[in-house]
């Protein structure tokens, strides 16, 4: 990635140092007051609607969304933005109605997988708390990798420096306070990036005043509107199917609902953050159509930072440095949270012999923090491995959850037809490249399939993953009847 270099070093050091800092002394002085292994993984049960809102908006909204949306509208269109937006807000409103269910039939729970492993039984239990763990240790890779390259694009500081800050000052209040700490600072840190997006979006609306909008994209870059543009259709059903099933998974989002002070104050901090989420990565998609409708050669990283760093350069950059510490920590401290809870709840089933599986999942949680502070510090796209868990996700997604909704439904059903679509979602997941795959070029020639196949591996590997379970149930139903 280029630099631009707009404010110093020792400036954007600084800026990093003193947000993370802050976070620290608010996170450890106000769990002070809150100890003990229920508000360390759930808050005591007594989340209100502001900090149930404010923590759900805060831990869904890392860094990725000033990267991620306009990236994917650079070339997927109008439907990637849509997808985009659509996918990270609505498992939000699925909650309403899984979360109330969950409270209602697992009212002990504290983790997703707690509750799989009540309703299906070990062998099912396993491999999810293996993929979540998995998705969200990605997650805290791609959050710190996101925000050091945007440190160091800013201001050429060293990928190594910002990613240590930032993973060592979340380790710190997190590993101490658990949710509490977690949840505290988020309403912290969802009032400083509303105000700082508020100010970016003003400036974004002001520097682009005549080109903001669907004319303005209809006159230079048409395709990107159209419905004969088969991308519009791809690249938003992939980005909705992918991201919504992984948001799904998610134990910080779990640990939110058991820790709602009641049914009432859960719908209502859903429903806001809901309406909050969807236009916020919508309108930074949004910014990917006009970036590339004004010059089609831009980076599509870059594609929401081609039209804010315009003029005021400096203002703006030392804005878009805080707003982007602010959105990383809060993931971070989320997700560390999520890990750790797991581990705590789950880890007897798994790891045996432990006698303090809290201290346990403190260290677990530093090894994986190590392994995001090396990765980030090498600047590494971790996009595949992304996908990769996204495909993890999709393949469990249907079976996991509709089996608490039809209590004839197995385990061994749901284990079988996880397998089978992941097993045919790899077959045609793309290569590193995305040229090919092990089905689409490998085993068989390219030109032995359709154009629509070979040319839309990404999408055909997530619907086929998603979609092959519910194949596998009817096959597996007919089967018994046929006995």
């Amino acid at each position: 990635m280029d630099q631009l270099n707009l404010i110093n070093q020792s400036t954007s050091i600084i800026i990093t140092l003193g947000i993370s800092v802050l976070f620290i002394v608010i996170g450890i002085s106000y769990s002070k007051k809150h100890q003990g292994l229920n508000n360390y993984l759930l808050a005591n049960r007594s989340v209100g609607v502001f900090s149930l809102t404010s923590s759900l908006v805060a831990s869904a909204l890392g860094a990725w969304i000033l990267f991620g949306p306009a990236s994917a509208a650079t070339w997927g269109g109008i439907g990637a933005v849509i997808g985009y937006a659509l996918g990270t807000a609505f498992p939000l409103f699925i909650l309403i109605y899984l979360g109330e269910k969950f409270r209602k039939n697992y009212s002990k729970g504290k983790t997703l997988i707690e509750v799989i492993r009540s309703r299906y039984g070990k062998k099912l239990f396993k491999l999810i708390l293996f993929l979540s763990i998995f998705y969200m240790t990605i997650f805290l890779i791609a959050e710190v990798t996101a925000v050091s390259l945007l440190v160091k694009y800013i201001s050429g500081t060293s990928l190594w420096i910002t990613a240590g800050i930032v993973v060592t000052s979340s380790l710190i209040y997190t590993l101490y306070g658990g949710l509490r700490a977690s949840l505290f600072t988020d309403n912290i840190q969802f009032v400083i990036f509303l105000i700082l997006l508020l100010i970016v979006f003003t400036n974004l609306f002001s520097l682009n005043s005549g080109n903001f909008n669907f004319n303005f994209i209809n006159q230079n870059k048409p395709y990107l509107l159209s419905s004969n543009y088969l991308p519009n259709f791809t690249a938003g059903l992939t980005f909705f199917i992918a991201v919504a099933a992984t948001n799904l998974f998610h134990q910080g989002n779990w640990q939110r609902v058991y820790a709602a002070k009641n049914n009432d104050v859960l719908k209502k901090g859903l429903i806001f953050s809901f309406i909050i989420i969807l236009p916020i990565v919508f309108l930074m998609g949004f910014s990917g159509l006009i970036a590339v409708s004004q010059n089609e050669t831009v980076i599509p990283d870059l594609a929401f930072f081609s039209l804010i760093l315009k003029e005021n350069g400096i203002q703006l950059s030392i804005i878009i440095v805080i707003l982007a510490i602010s959105l990383t920590v809060s993931s971070i401290d989320t997700l560390i949270n999520a890990i750790s809870s797991l581990i705590i709840v789950d880890g007897n089933k798994v790891f045996k012999g432990r006698q303090n599986y809290l201290k346990f999942s403190k260290q677990i949680i530093i090894i994986l923090s190590i392994i995001a502070f090396v990765v980030a510090s090498k600047g590494l796209s971790i996009l595949y491995l992304f996908l990769l868990a996204d495909l993890l996700c999709c393949a469990a997604v249907i079976s996991v959850f509709y089996g608490f909704y039809n209590n004839k439904f197995s385990e061994k059903k749901a284990y079988v037809s996880i397998l089978f679509g992941l097993m045919m979602g790899l077959l045609l997941f793309p290569s590193t490249d995305f040229s090919k795959s092990i089905l689409v070029g490998m085993i068989f020639p390219t030109n032995m399939f359709p154009d629509f196949i070979s040319q839309s591996l990404l999408f055909s590997s997530f619907i086929v993953a998603t979609f092959v379970p519910l194949v596998v149930w009817k096959i597996k139903d007919y089967g018994i009847r046929k006995k």
